[in-house]
């Protein structure tokens, strides 16, 4: 396991937490303040971004939560999305934001958009990520909404994991 003393700092705390208040403002402008908009947290990376974030939002939300995974253990995504906990409800005539925690090659958002589009009836879906990797992507797909632009680095913190450590720190590091 490599060590927390090789971590460098990417975004520290007070940017990270800025940035999430900044787009809480881009998606309160997007929505009706009296119109509930139901929040899905793609587990397990994404948690620490979605609860910050649902902090400044206006509109009504209903809380959503899901498991995927394309990474395993590996630090490149293995090409299939395994569904660990898709269970959701009837979004009819609804609008519905996924949360997640990064985008690269965009195959675990492209299967949960077109499964929400295909089995939940959502009025409008739209994407909210912490960290857009553009030059990963693989699939036709952009988020809506994103924090931060990142290149190609393995990030880790404030959600992000690597072997399922380092999800704790308040901010966001990378290992050379």
């Amino acid at each position: 396991m490599k060590k927390i003393e090789e971590l460098k700092v990417l975004i520290d705390k007070k940017t990270l937490a800025n940035r999430i208040k900044e787009l809480a403002v881009e998606i309160n402008s997007t929505y009706d303040n009296n119109s509930t908009l139901n929040l899905i947290c793609v587990l397990k990376g994404a948690v620490m971004f979605y609860t910050e974030l649902i902090k400044h939002l206006k509109m009504p939300v209903k809380m959503e939560f899901v498991r995927l995974s394309s990474y395993g253990s590996s630090t490149q995504s293995k090409g299939e999305v395994k569904s660990l906990n898709l269970s959701l409800p009837d979004f009819e005539g609804q609008n519905v934001l996924v949360v997640e925690d990064i985008i690269d090659t965009g195959l675990t958002l492209d299967f949960l958009v077109k499964f929400i589009k295909q089995n939940c009836q959502a009025k409008d879906v739209k994407l909210a990520v912490l960290f857009d990797k553009k030059c990963a992507r693989k699939y036709d797909i952009k988020p809506d909404f994103s924090a931060f632009q990142v290149d190609d680095k393995f990030i880790v913190g404030f959600g992000l994991d690597y072997e399922g450590f380092y999800r704790n720190l308040d901010y966001i590091g990378y290992f050379e």
